[in-house]
């Protein structure tokens, strides 16, 4: 028995769908998106573009740059999520209305 699941007696092949869906020009979208939104704002908080933040705060292990870093890689990951889905719904929904 073959281990390709798209091939599953009783199941449609879903590539059609994902290519209909547009999927993964969404998803570059959205990890271009979110690679630049992060990228901005971990700029703007290093940096200090928008001037100095206020109160003192110890941050073990890697440093406030590197917690950054790391809350930076998050939004990144979170806004790529969100754009992809956003995008892809937008498309499912015009596909579905499109007469």
């Amino acid at each position: 028995m073959s281990s390709d699941t798209s091939e599953a007696p009783g199941r449609p092949p879903s590539g059609g769908l994902v290519t209909a869906l547009a999927v993964k020009r969404n998803a570059l979208v959205g990890v271009g998106t979110g690679v630049v939104l992060a990228v901005l704002v971990y700029l703007v908080r290093v940096f200090e573009l928008l001037g100095p933040v206020g109160g003192g705060r110890s941050y073990p292990v890697v440093g406030p740059a590197g917690w950054f870093l790391v809350l930076g890689f998050v939004l990144a990951v979170t806004t790529a999520l969100l754009v992809t889905t956003l995008l892809t719904a937008v498309r499912a929904y015009r596909l579905a209305t499109a007469e």
